[in-house]
């Protein structure tokens, strides 16, 4: 197995009483469908924004394809971000003004490609998530479930190495909830992409490779 993230004694600190992550050490490999668990508080969040590049660690390290990240080389963040990694939010965070087929092609205008190859590159990604028909309207004609399909093909527009998902099944019905994780399922199995999810359900958790439990900032399991 080839090692995609991996972090050592990783720390973060706001003042001397709000610890965030405690000498947290992972190691995920390629290819892995990973549930962050914990309660609210716990450190997810912080350490998927670290491992994102969109927070620096207090202290300790953090390699991404073999790499480290240099949290004081802006560049090569914005680098990372664009190139390895692709994020999905709990709240979609679509561009309201612009449709599915724009919202995909969006982050492919940071990387310069060329008109012809954004679009036929969002409207594949539309097709695999299911949303062909759906690539000329606007997020508010979209329903919730719609509106996450759409932010999973943009995170997946730059072909990234790694999906860091916070809580991406968090503002949908349980129906719903289920069809976007077997979407990240199959994505994964298809793509070999490496899927690190936050959430906090439990039932979710048994449907991946395998969780990693965050309390109080370490990691318990």
């Amino acid at each position: 197995m080839e090692t995609i993230i991996e972090t050592r004694h990783l720390n973060k600190a706001y003042n001397d009483r709000v610890i965030a992550l405690a000498d947290v050490n992972l190691t995920i490999e390629k290819g892995e469908f990973i549930a962050l668990l914990g309660r609210s508080g716990s450190g997810k969040s912080t350490l998927l924004n670290i491992l994102g590049g969109l927070d620096a660690p207090t202290s300790g390290e953090v390699r991404i394809d073999g790499k480290n990240i240099d949290f004081s080389d802006r560049k090569s963040l914005i680098t990372l971000r664009r190139e390895s990694i692709g994020f999905i939010f709990q709240s979609f965070n679509l561009i309201p003004a612009l449709t599915a087929q724009e919202n995909v092609e969006y982050p492919l205008l940071f990387n310069y490609h060329d008109r012809t190859t954004r679009r036929e590159r969002a409207a594949d990604l539309l097709l695999l998530v299911g949303l062909g028909d759906r690539a000329h309207h606007y997020p508010r004609e979209m329903s919730g479930g719609e509106q996450q399909r759409v932010a999973i093909a943009r995170a997946l527009v730059g072909d990234p190495l790694i999906i860091l998902a916070d809580e991406p099944t968090g503002n949908l019905d349980s129906k719903t909830r289920d069809e976007i994780f077997s979407l990240m399922r199959q994505v994964n199995r298809e793509r070999d992409t490496t899927f690190l999810i936050v959430t906090h359900e439990r039932e979710l958790g048994k449907r991946t490779d395998r969780t990693i439990e965050l309390l109080d900032g370490s990691v318990v399991t």
